[in-house]
């Protein structure tokens, strides 16, 4: 853990403390806040915002390097002696792919020597036929390294992409994904020479398509490409992927489910529903009612998400013993949790509003399957920005997302007024 990060999450709970110490001095008088009180609670409360989303970011960041870590541990070694006597190897093959991928990053096809051009057409994809309305079919299928790279930011700034259970496929045919709910049925206690009963299993389906999640065009300067100081090789891959991952997250939260994934709050059922004028704020009891509409089987592995701005008012409720529901890091290493829960926040969720859905909570892992092509694709443009002397990049990932296990997830919404 950096010290900056330690540093961080002792302001936090001291900060936190602060404010306790603030409320239970009026508390304890049986009076409201003074002026001055308020005040001082409010900047502390600010203060905490802010040092919340820098720990965030430093996690988030912290997720990163150790992918990019992984990635030089695994490129740095030698091919084996299989790859390196005949030159055919797959590990082999995977290095020079990896090599002329780079070279084409930084200078085009025209830098690429002719076996290695050869190398890079075999794996040319014809985005057009994918219809991403590409007006050239020069897209590449990317090596691993920087797939993986792509992939782990894609989950840092993709919200459920993280939490849910992944399904890779090596192709986008489409792939048909049972849906069920068995919470509702048991086996039997047979007695002595009795036949064993039957019990159907009720399965749903769906198709899980691949639909394709663009990155739009991240630009460069020519300069820049040639910097060999400047690390291409990992700086294209985590804007491509933190781009593409916003975007998913917002599809695996509210996607209609028509030409696109079905969304988490447009599906999953309601446990809880705010009582009327609770158009933007959530009480102790509603968070254990929605905590105890998940079956309990799934409560184990339950935790919540929700938006930043839906953190912000839970983090001012106390339980019935007038304790803080939300508890900071109590250490390094520790999670911060809400009525003893973990929670991931997820700025695509809504925000509290009349009728939003703003909070999930269950076992999303088995609630909600996201099926994700593993091939990535990208496409380098250049004569379009050639006058301004910059390159274009184009990510393209392929994935679909549903609920495959109703039971596992439930979703509190506000009152309608």
């Amino acid at each position: 853990m950096s010290v900056q990060l330690r540093r961080l999450i002792d302001e936090q709970n001291s900060t936190w403390q602060r404010m306790q110490d603030i409320q239970a001095a009026a508390e304890s008088e049986n009076r409201n806040l003074t002026d001055e009180e308020r005040q001082n609670w409010d900047q502390a409360e600010e203060r905490l915002t802010v040092i919340s989303g820098d720990i965030d970011r430093l996690n988030r960041m912290s997720q990163l390097q150790n992918v990019d870590r992984s990635q030089i541990i695994t490129t740095s070694g030698e091919p084996n002696d299989e790859g390196r006597g005949n030159g055919n190897g797959a590990e082999e093959q995977a290095r020079r792919y990896n090599e002329a991928f780079g070279i084409y990053l930084r200078g085009g096809m025209d830098r690429l020597t002719p076996d290695q051009r050869n190398l890079m057409m075999d794996n040319e994809v014809d985005l057009r036929a994918m219809g991403a309305g590409i007006d050239s079919a020069g897209g590449f299928t990317v090596p691993d390294e920087f797939r993986n790279i792509m992939t782990e930011t894609m989950k840092a700034f993709g919200g459920l992409l993280a939490l849910a259970d992944i399904v890779p496929t090596s192709t986008g045919a489409d792939l048909k994904w049972p849906t069920n709910d068995d919470t509702g049925n048991e086996g039997e206690l047979l007695g002595e020479n009795q036949p064993a009963g039957e019990q159907d299993l009720s399965l749903g389906g769906r198709t899980l398509k691949a639909y394709i999640f663009s990155s739009k065009q991240v630009k460069l300067s020519m300069s820049l490409l040639q910097d060999s100081a400047f690390n291409l090789e990992q700086w294209v891959p985590r804007k491509l992927g933190e781009r593409i991952g916003r975007r998913a997250a917002r599809a695996f939260t509210t996607g209609t489910g028509v030409d696109q994934p079905e969304g988490l709050t447009t599906s999953a059922v309601v446990g809880k529903q705010g009582a009327n004028g609770q158009t933007t704020s959530v009480i102790y009891d509603d968070l254990v009612d929605l905590e105890h509409s998940v079956d309990s089987a799934y409560r184990p592995n339950g935790r919540y998400l929700m938006h930043d701005s839906t953190l912000k008012v839970l983090r001012k409720l106390k339980d019935s013993q007038q304790r803080p529901l939300w508890v900071p890091i109590p250490a390094p290493g520790f999670p911060a949790t809400i009525n003893g829960f973990e929670y991931t926040l997820d700025n695509s969720m809504p925000t509290p509003a009349a009728s939003a859905k703003t909070i999930a909570f269950g076992d999303f892992k088995a609630g909600y399957v996201i099926r994700q092509v593993q091939q990535v694709q990208t496409l380098r443009l250049v004569e379009r920005y050639a006058e301004y002397l910059q390159v274009a990049f184009l990510g393209f990932s392929r994935m679909d997302g549903m609920i495959q296990d109703s039971a596992a997830v439930r979703l509190y919404q506000h009152a309608a007024s």
